[in-house]
C-alpha cells in the first residue's frame, strides 16, 4: 500500500493555474508528465519562473533539480519573459558568411542586449538560431514569425524601429 502525497495548493487564484493542474491531473500527477506540464505552464504564462518550477516539482513529486534540468535542457522553454516582439537572427553557415554576425553585433549595440535577452522595456527579444531553413535569403532574420532576408544592419534596425 503506497501513501498518496498531498498535492500542493495552486500558487495563486489565477485561472491559468487550473489549466496547468488539469494537465497534471489528466496524467495522474506522474513524473512522465513533466514536459507536458512545463509546456502547459509556458503556454499559460509565457515563460517558466522559479515559482512555477517549484510548484511543478512539488505537484509531480520530483526534485527541483530535475525540473530545472529539463526546463534548461530544451531550447523551447524559456525562464525569462519574452518581449512584445521577437527578432531571431539565423547564425547558420550561409547566414554567418553573409553577415549574420555583424547583424547580431549591431543589434547588441543598438538595443543593449545579448542574444537570449529582452530589452528592459520588454519590447524586443533578441534570439539566434542555428538554422531557419532559408539559406537562399542569407542572412535570414525572423521577426515575429515573418522570415526576412538579405537585410543589412540599418534596414533591419529600421524594420524593428517600426515595430517598437
Amino acid at each position: 500500500m503506497s501513501l498518496q502525497q498531498a498535492k500542493p495548493p495552486l500558487p495563486s487564484d489565477d485561472k491559468r493555474w487550473k489549466l496547468v493542474n488539469a494537465t497534471m491531473r489528466r496524467n495522474g500527477y506522474a513524473d512522465h508528465a513533466l514536459i507536458e506540464t512545463l509546456h502547459s505552464v509556458q503556454d499559460a504564462f509565457g515563460f517558466l519562473d522559479e515559482g512555477s518550477l517549484r510548484f511543478v516539482a512539488a505537484a509531480l513529486d520530483l526534485p527541483l533539480s530535475k525540473v530545472f534540468g529539463v526546463a534548461t535542457f530544451y531550447h523551447l522553454f524559456t525562464l525569462k519573459p519574452k518581449g512584445r516582439h521577437a527578432c531571431v537572427v539565423c547564425t547558420g553557415t550561409a547566414c554567418y558568411i553573409k553577415g549574420a554576425g555583424g547583424l547580431v553585433e549591431r543589434l547588441q549595440e543598438r538595443y543593449d542586449i545579448n542574444p537570449g535577452e529582452t530589452t528592459e522595456d520588454n519590447r524586443l527579444s533578441l534570439l539566434t538560431a542555428r538554422c531557419v531553413g532559408a539559406c537562399g535569403l542569407a542572412p535570414a532574420i525572423v521577426i515575429d514569425g515573418d522570415v526576412l532576408g538579405k537585410l543589412d544592419s540599418e534596414s533591419l534596425i529600421a524594420k524593428l524601429e517600426e515595430l517598437t
